[in-house]
């Protein structure tokens, strides 16, 4: 019969507590990895109208780095943006982020400014400003975004936008 010493039976489990412990180790090493490649979701900006709401990232920008006026021209052109329907009877709500607050925002129409920026999270607007043609309108659809500035009070430094495509309702 072969003896093994006391002590060297406790080593093998030693060992594999150790190995166990420093694959568990490599594993969650991996996955904050992975996790830190990815890129952080900007923050969202939600239409409202009636009982129907859509929500939206950063169009362009919204990570608070200043966009070039060539990034911003682009950006208003996009036409793969969300809609909603809007009854020009409804009152249009808008809401943003407080990140997005914080930075002061103002709501374009058609790529032309139509309030004062803000450092509030909501604003509500008549449907019938966004396809009245003293605003600006043209058609049965309009372009509302969301321009984020840098927070200071009528800066025109932009860091994110926001865009959605109102439709007017029959």
């Amino acid at each position: 019969m072969t003896s093994m010493p006391r002590s060297g039976a406790a080593d093998v489990h030693g060992v594999v507590r150790r190995r166990r412990a420093v694959a568990a180790a490599g594993a969650v090493s991996a996955g904050l990895l992975v996790l830190s490649a990815c890129d952080k979701p900007t923050p969202l900006s939600t239409i409202t109208v009636g009982r129907s709401s859509v929500s939206e990232e950063a169009t362009c920008g919204g990570q608070g780095d200043a966009l070039t006026a060539a990034d911003l021209a682009k950006c208003l052109k996009d036409s793969d943006v969300k809609s909603i329907s809007v009854d020009p009877d409804e009152t249009v709500r808008i809401g943003v982020d407080p990140d997005v607050a914080e930075k002061r925002w103002t709501i374009l129409m058609n790529g032309q400014q139509l309030t004062e920026d803000s450092d509030k999270t909501y604003r509500e607007i008549p449907g019938s400003v966004f396809f009245n043609a003293q605003y600006g309108a043209q058609g049965n659809s309009t372009l509302l975004s969301i321009r984020a500035g840098d927070g200071k009070k009528q800066s025109q430094s932009v860091t994110g936008l926001w865009s959605f495509k109102l439709k007017k309702e029959d």
